[in-house]
C-alpha cells in the first residue's frame, strides 16, 4: 500500500515539526492533515509540488509550503517534489515554458533554437512574461497530470491489497459451523 511506503520513506513527524525553519508557522502546523498520508492529502500534495515547481521565482519552497498549509495538503511531500527544479534541471525548465507560450501564441518557436546563452541572458527582461505564464501553464498541466495519475496509483494499489486480503482469508482453514460441520471460508 502507499502508505506503508510513504511512512518508510518520509521523514518522522517529529522531525519535521521540530525543524528550526519551521518554528514561525507555530499552530498551525498542528493541523493533523498537513502530515496525514491518505489519498487526498498527497495528491493534492503532488498537485501542488509539481505545480510550484515550474514557477520561475525564487522560493519555490515557500508557496509550496504555504499552499500546502492553506489547502491542507501533506506538507513534506509538497514541498520535497519542488525540488524537481534544481539548478541543472531549471534552464530545460524554463526553455520550455518559454517555448510553450510562444507555441500557444503562434510565434515561431524554431527561432529560439538559434539563441545562445548570451541572448538568454540579455533580454530576459523581455521575455519573463513568456517564461512566467509557460511556467504557470505547465506547472498547472503537469500537476493535474500527478495528481489523477497518483489517485489512480492509489486506487489500484488499495484493490491489489484488499483482493490479496480476501484470497489470503479464502485459502485459510475451513471454518467449523453451529452444527459441527465445516465449510470454506465463504
Amino acid at each position: 500500500m502507499p502508505r506503508n511506503w510513504l511512512r518508510r520513506a518520509l521523514p518522522k513527524s517529529q522531525h519535521i515539526l521540530h525543524h528550526a525553519a519551521l518554528r514561525g508557522l507555530g499552530s498551525l502546523l498542528h493541523d493533523p492533515y498537513l502530515l496525514h498520508l491518505n489519498r487526498r492529502s498527497v495528491s493534492l500534495a503532488v498537485f501542488i509540488g509539481l505545480a510550484a515547481s515550474f514557477l520561475p521565482l525564487v522560493g519555490q519552497m515557500a508557496i509550496a509550503g504555504a499552499l500546502a498549509v492553506l489547502l491542507r495538503a501533506n506538507l513534506v511531500i509538497s514541498v520535497m517534489l519542488v525540488w524537481i527544479s534544481n539548478p541543472l534541471t531549471m534552464p530545460f525548465m524554463f526553455y520550455w515554458n518559454y517555448r510553450v507560450v510562444l507555441w500557444i501564441s503562434g510565434q515561431s518557436p524554431e527561432l529560439v533554437a538559434n539563441y545562445d546563452l548570451d541572448w538568454w541572458l540579455n533580454n530576459i527582461f523581455h521575455i519573463w512574461e513568456f517564461v512566467l505564464y509557460g511556467g504557470i501553464l505547465l506547472g498547472l498541466l503537469t500537476g493535474f497530470a500527478g495528481f489523477l495519475l497518483t489517485r489512480l496509483f492509489w486506487r489500484i494499489s488499495v484493490t491489489r491489497s484488499w483482493r490479496q486480503r480476501q484470497l489470503r482469508l479464502k485459502l485459510r482453514r475451513p471454518l467449523i459451523t453451529r452444527n459441527g460441520g465445516s465449510r470454506r471460508g465463504e
